[in-house]
């Protein structure tokens, strides 16, 4: 029954048991959900439910609740439990999680969640709070299943079974030494086609791929993607061995990194979801669109210095649209290009000569397709040959510029250090803009004797 139903019936279903404090029903339902389907019911609850609905949860089920949902939504819950019900839950949630949700509280609200926790937790807990958010520290957990490398196959599985409930995954088992420094590790696989009396050190990888406490999480994210991991151990600069990252916490890196380059791209400025206010999303695109608006009166003084051709050769002004929209694509298409490859790829001078090098050749392939093609359509329109050379030639040269500018500009600004993203897609077009108008109206000003 509560397979084939939809999100607004189980909807009415939560509401109807809350409404009439059916417990037992409603457990019954959340059983049957999973964590991802209970929180999309939560934020779809009114407000004036929310208190009632969690008196309903196990500690268990809140924890799991809270690690689905946004900090807003996080936030509300701590507060509507209160501190000792809150630690409870706490207890329960995976630290990497509890981590980056205590660093969206006050310093007085964290150092009282602190004091009410196991003191073994609580060290955890701060240790990882002391990485940055967008490192490798910041990104793992410090629960994970080690083993030496003396130990038998029997050994290792039955600390797995007797950890199994506090490690985040069993794919894969770390062997370290006595400095606790990472020399192997061992996939569950191997341990169950081994012979249970094997030793550690006969059947780990030696070869072992790791990251830096201080990597930078898009690099973890890459080495994830790389080398299809479903977890990597992050060491420290002696290898000793700190924790873990798996796999889901990597792609939440990736749609996050995602979702900003978009958001720069875009202009649209940072944090803009469907829930913003007018006020607030206009407030983070403003600045933006004002300094293009600002450089578009370029384009304005430049038809402006033309006024002359324009007034001789008015079919000038049909084909200028077209000239400067299809200079503005190519860029933004190169763009996306760049970005997207500078979180892929690790950028040397080769690769960048490569790129520049590949874009180019695009370019020309693209230009003289279009360029002929608009050559043929302008002859035909307005019957004159002057006129569709003018524009293939203007057309030409614009996709070109239009494509090293889209290339060049992010790879400048990764070379400085900024995220090439900031070279957003209005940016480029706006610039492309200027190019295309300056060579259309010079080539058909240096031809305006033809024309006329």
């Amino acid at each position: 029954m509560i397979a084939n139903m939809t999100e607004d019936q189980l909807l009415v279903l939560v509401i109807k048991y809350v409404r009439e404090a059916k417990r037992k029903p409603l457990q019954e339902l959340l059983d049957e959900l999973h964590p991802y389907d209970i929180a999309n019911i939560y934020r779809s609850l009114p407000t004036k439910h929310h208190h009632k609905f969690l008196a309903f949860l196990e500690p268990d089920q809140v924890a799991d609740l809270i690690e689905e949902l946004e900090t807003e939504f996080q936030v509300e819950i701590l507060q509507q439990l209160g501190v000792q019900e809150s630690s409870k839950v706490m207890d329960l949630m995976e630290n990497d999680d509890l981590a980056d949700l205590l660093n969206e509280l006050s310093v007085e609200r964290i150092q009282e969640f602190l004091d009410v926790m196991k003191k073994e937790d609580s060290i955890k807990i701060r240790s990882l709070m002391s990485y940055p958010a967008d490192t490798a520290g910041g990104l793992m957990t410090n629960e994970f299943i080690w083993i030496h490398a003396n130990q038998t196959v029997r050994q290792a599985v039955d600390k797995l079974k007797e950890y199994a409930s506090f490690s985040e995954n069993i794919y894969y088992l770390y062997v370290i030494n006595a400095e606790k420094k990472l020399v192997g590790v061992v996939s569950y696989r191997d341990l169950l086609v081994a012979d249970i009396n094997e030793i550690i050190e006969d059947i780990m990888f030696t070869r072992t791929v790791a990251v830096k406490v201080t990597d930078d999480q898009e690099q973890v994210a890459q080495i994830i993607e790389r080398y299809d991991f479903i977890a990597v151990p992050v060491v420290d600069d002696e290898d000793t061995l700190l924790g873990i990252i798996t796999v889901d916490d990597a792609m939440d890196v990736v749609i996050r990194e995602a979702n900003e380059d978009i958001e720069k791209l875009s202009a649209s400025g940072k944090d803009i979801d469907f829930n913003t206010k007018a006020v607030t999303a206009s407030a983070r695109r403003l600045p933006w669109l004002i300094l293009l608006l600002f450089i578009g009166l370029i384009s304005a003084s430049i038809m402006s210095y033309f006024e002359a051709t324009l007034d001789q050769v008015v079919a000038l002004m049909f084909f200028m649209p077209m000239i400067a929209g299809m200079t503005g694509n190519t860029g933004t298409q190169s763009l996306a290009v760049v970005v997207r490859g500078l979180s892929q790829y690790t950028i040397n001078k080769k690769v960048v000569a490569s790129l520049i090098f590949r874009e180019f050749r695009v370019s020309l392939i693209i230009g003289v397709t279009c360029s002929a093609l608009i050559t043929v359509i302008s002859y035909f329109w307005v019957g004159d040959t002057t006129i569709g050379f003018v524009v293939g030639i203007s057309l030409f040269s614009t996709l070109i510029i239009g494509t090293l500018a889209g290339t060049i500009i992010p790879l400048i600004l990764h070379k400085f250090g900024i995220d090439p993203a900031v070279a957003s897609g209005p940016l480029i077009t706006t610039l492309n803009d200027i190019f295309s108008l300056l060579i259309y109206f010079g080539i058909a000003t240096a031809f305006l004797s033809h024309l006329m």
